[in-house]
């Protein structure tokens, strides 16, 4: 196959770590070439130096025979390279028309954009109006018009980071559709993705990085999801092991709580009900925007609903803030790891101040002991695998994967009663999530409850007891998980909230 781009020896170093390390090979003509590696093997940095967000220390690249070295995105953009990020970066209040403006050189004419808007939409299978207001989109939707800006901008290489992190498998469809079109058309496509069985279904070829170098290549699809895991970690790894439930007592209760949206484009909370029993897990699915964020800002005391009861050991909690909530022992750990789970400018021992000071014991008299701060760090550090020079790392230097282990580990070791986390495994390797999911179960087993909210449906069917579904903010009544099928699972989600259930 002929080489699109070609990199040879790229390298790029930061202190105390080597993010790539001579890292080579091509992408074809025509070719989805699937970009693999556990949390910190230096993917992103590798894409940041192809779309020139960031320069190598040595090394070249190739882009049709001519070399290629952008100082910034908009000479990659120039020379036919384009990229879809993992956080989209569009503004609610504008128009899809609006937004692909804002990111393009010379958008031209509105009413010229919006016509080349619906030709190219209609033609790759992604409808959408370029009048429709952005903040009333799904996240699919959204995703739609981050692609759609990209290839009215007419790419040879299209980059994609964690696509299908935040779609429905309906969606994840209509993508795989769209980008095997754009493959047909001739545009090569470098893809990214922690979902080893959608590389497996879409992608031609995979280059697996460990540790910033180049360990192997393979055809996806000729290779296990298992085996490409374990080439991306060096090891086997194990599968976590969930148990049955006991019939613990009734730890949380939710009866019927309401609360209005945070924003005009947020989802209001109407009337969830459930109870969670001590050795429990349950999961909560539902497509991105249908009152996860909700959920959890209510549960965790960030914002305190007026109607609706929440009970923590038979007390009621519901006017608590968060603080309070905490050292009652109900922890919360929300979808936005960096910003809201974690102040980014501060270092991971004071990031693990923030929410473990009073139930770790390291906060007296209004004073902080920061020795036991940074071996309350050490210990998240070491027993989740964080990848990190140490403690005094800020957490904006980590990887999205790293920091995630080291959210959610702050808030197991900290022995909650009741445990809400929001996406636990979102843009972590196979081996990171099974271990964050075992780490799930283990809390479980030891008497904890724990609520899982998640758009991984194989996630929540792995790990959980009881299953529900939220659409438009209301909370399906809970089923027995196992046995479920993926009817059932869709109607769920698609709001048939008044299933039949034996058991609640």
């Amino acid at each position: 196959m002929t080489a699109l781009m070609s990199l040879d020896g790229l390298t790029k170093a930061y202190p105390g770590v080597v993010a790539n390390d001579a890292v080579s090979f091509d992408i074809g003509q025509a070719e989805i070439h699937a970009l693999l590696g556990e949390n910190g093997a230096g993917k992103s940095t590798l894409v940041k130096m192809i779309y020139g967000l960031v320069n190598p220390d040595a090394g070249k690249m190739v882009l049709e025979g001519q070399s290629f070295s952008p100082e910034e995105p908009r000479a990659a953009r120039a020379a036919g390279i384009a990229m879809v990020f993992q956080h989209f970066s569009l503004f609610d209040a504008l128009s899809v028309a609006e937004n692909v403006a804002l990111g393009m050189e010379d958008a031209g004419p509105l009413k010229d954009l919006a016509r080349r808007i619906e030709e190219v939409s209609t033609r790759y299978g992604l409808p959408l109006s370029p009048f429709a207001t952005v903040g009333d989109l799904s996240a699919g939707e959204r995703q739609r018009v981050e692609i759609i800006r990209c290839l009215l901008q007419d790419p040879k290489l299209l980059i994609m980071d964690e696509p299908t992190s935040v779609l429905t498998p309906q969606e994840v469809d209509i993508l795989f559709e769209t980008l095997r079109a754009l493959r047909t058309d001739g545009r090569s496509i470098l893809y990214i993705s922690h979902k080893l069985e959608e590389i497996r279904a879409l992608c031609d070829t995979a280059t697996i990085l460990r540790h910033g170098k180049v360990v192997g290549q393979c055809i996806p699809h000729r290779s296990t999801a298992r085996e490409m895991a374990e080439m991306m970690v060096g090891a086997s790894f194990k599968t976590p092991e969930a148990r049955e439930a006991g019939d613990g007592a009734v730890l949380l209760t939710l009866d019927q709580l309401s609360l209005p949206p945070a924003s005009q484009f947020g989802t209001p909370l109407r009337d969830v009900s459930l109870e969670l029993r001590a050795g429990e897990i349950i999961g909560i699915g539902g497509v991105a925007g249908n009152g996860q964020d909700e959920l959890l800002a209510a549960l965790s005391g960030e914002r305190v609903s007026q109607a609706g009861a929440v009970v923590l050991d038979g007390q009621p909690i519901g006017r608590l803030g968060p603080t309070a909530r905490r050292a009652k022992g109900l922890l919360a750990a929300p979808e936005e790891r960096l910003g809201h789970a974690a102040a980014p400018n501060m270092s991971l021992t004071e990031n693990a101040a923030l929410t473990g000071a009073a139930r770790e014991g390291f906060e007296s008299r209004g004073f902080l002991n920061w020795g036991k701060a940074r071996g309350f760090a050490e210990r998240v550090i070491e027993a989740f695998d964080v990848r990190t020079p140490g403690p005094a790392s800020a957490a904006r230097s980590l990887s999205g994967g790293n920091l995630q282990k080291f959210v959610i580990g702050r808030e197991v070791l900290q022995r909650p009663r009741v445990l809400v986390v929001n996406q636990p495994t979102w843009g972590v390797d196979a081996a990171a999530a099974a271990a964050i999911r075992q780490a799930l179960i283990d809390l479980a087993t030891g008497g904890a409850g724990v609520i899982v909210i998640s758009q991984d449906l194989d996630e929540l069917m792995e790990i959980s007891h009881r299953f529900g579904a939220l659409n438009g903010g209301r909370l399906s009544a809970l089923r027995p998980a196992a046995g479920l099928t993926l009817d059932e699972i869709g109607l769920m989600l698609g709001g048939a909230h008044d299933m039949e259930v034996a058991h609640v």
